[in-house]
């Protein structure tokens, strides 16, 4: 058996593999150049051979190669969680909270706690937040449940690694998180990282409950209009205005300093007080391009409010 890991001292990555050998030990070797010594491998055996004078060879059907490499002890050890609580969150699940998520945390250093992704679990649910003081979101799941109350902030880096890995995989990945460490294991895979310090902000409280303005539209339809028009508009502010009175909504921008407007109509389906109510176009583009519902429904309450987007039929 061969483990891999590699490390940045936040976050830990091994993977295991069977092997044809009959040695023992360790070894640290430099990861750039051996990934790019496999990757001109067509595919055959390959034989690496740790020779005492701190080389390694490997020897393939048409050469030998060697590298250097440095005694195994010296790489840092991977962190053992003390008393950990554990959830098992199915591999399809945790790819797809982490994807609808991590576009939107923030990359503000100052505020590093809105720098990663929320987990909340309880017997109730999973729930995933993700906001940069702009926008935010939220994503739930009912369908799986852990047996106890918990929650922690888990930074961008190693949730990108995981998601990129998570999407080929069909496995039960089994979390488990103290205060200060969290471990995911799965298939042949262990990532360890260190959690994000501090408390979240009370996401409840800006997400406005009583939303009376309902407007209901085609994702793909209302994500091209936006997507046109916010080229005409202001390139500081991004500004478009959704100008919505009955069946109509009339997306509009304009940039004063040089002129540029322009404006659609889109028939919708609205219940609601007539009103405007402007939006960052570049947020709301994200917003809708991490959806994949063909209808969407904007609730509004007032125009100084923030409007809450949710797919109608699906994610």
């Amino acid at each position: 058996q061969l483990t891999v890991s590699a490390s940045d001292l936040e976050t830990t990555m091994s993977a295991t593999l069977e092997i044809d050998s009959t040695s023992t030990g360790s070894v640290a070797v430099p990861a750039k150049l051996l990934l790019e010594i496999l990757k001109t491998f067509p595919e055959q055996p390959l034989t690496f051979t740790v020779e005492e004078n701190s080389t390694i060879e490997i020897s393939s059907n048409s050469g030998k190669y060697a590298l250097a490499y440095a005694p195994g002890e010296e790489f840092p050890k991977s962190v053992n969680l003390d008393d950990p609580s554990s959830t098992i969150v199915p591999a399809g699940v945790l790819a797809t909270a982490v994807s609808k998520t991590i576009f939107a945390a923030g990359n503000d250093d100052l505020r590093p706690v809105m720098s990663g992704v929320f987990f909340q679990f309880s017997p109730e649910g999973l729930t995933f937040v993700a906001t940069d003081a702009h926008k935010l979101v939220k994503y739930a799941r009912t369908d799986v449940k852990a047996s106890q109350v918990a929650d922690f902030i888990m930074p961008k880096k190693p949730l990108t690694i995981l998601k990129n890995i998570l999407g080929t995989s069909e496995a039960e990945v089994k979390i488990e998180y103290n205060d200060s460490n969290a471990t995911f294991s799965f298939d042949n895979y262990v990532l360890t990282c260190r959690l994000i310090d501090g408390k979240y902000p009370n996401y409840e409280a800006v997400i406005p409950k009583e939303n009376p303005n309902k407007l209901m539209i085609d994702r793909s339809q209302f994500q091209s209009s936006v997507r046109r028009v916010a080229i005409f508009s202001n390139k500081t502010t991004h500004q478009i205005r959704l100008k919505i009175a009955g069946a109509e909504l009339n997306i509009s921008a304009e940039d004063i300093d040089y002129s540029n407007k322009a404006e659609e109509r889109l028939t919708c389906d609205y219940q609601g007080d007539d009103m405007q109510i402007g939006f960052n176009s570049r947020f709301l583009t994200e917003m809708l391009t991490n959806l994949q519902s063909d209808e969407i429904m904007l609730e509004m309450s007032l125009p100084n409010r923030a409007g809450i987007l949710t797919p109608v039929d699906g994610l």
